[in-house]
């Protein structure tokens, strides 16, 4: 793995990681407050599973199980998009909430596919 890709993987981490405690956090208000506890809890699942599934990418068993599990994140970045989309247009949340996590998911959606596609060319 060259530098660059290493940097690539931390920030990776991190914003998988910190894009995990915004999504509990929503869901915790969801339920809380909007005693919303359907689309939350498919939001929780795949929301937080991104990271997860980041930090599990660092010790794969092989460039095609890094990858895998990579490919895998970003389905669940996908799946996070549409459970967020929902929740706007069913006015569960609202636009500055909705742009924030937005921001977020793009950012991690295009380090993803960065780094997967410089995995299959190494």
């Amino acid at each position: 793995m060259d530098n660059e890709q290493l940097k690539m993987k931390n920030v990776i981490k991190t914003k998988s990681f910190l894009f995990s405690v915004k999504i509990v956090n929503l869901y915790k208000l969801l339920v809380q407050e909007k005693k919303e506890f359907v689309i939350s809890k498919q939001l929780l699942r795949s929301g937080s599973s991104i990271g997860a599934l980041v930090r599990e990418s660092e010790h794969a068993e092989s460039k095609a199980d890094f990858i895998h599990k990579l490919s895998i994140a970003l389905k669940e970045a996908n799946e996070t998009e549409y459970w967020l989309d929902l929740l706007k247009e069913t006015d569960y949340i609202g636009e500055k909430e909705y742009i924030s996590f937005q921001a977020d998911l793009k950012e991690i959606l295009k380090l993803l596919i960065s780094i997967i596609k410089t995995s299959k060319q190494l």
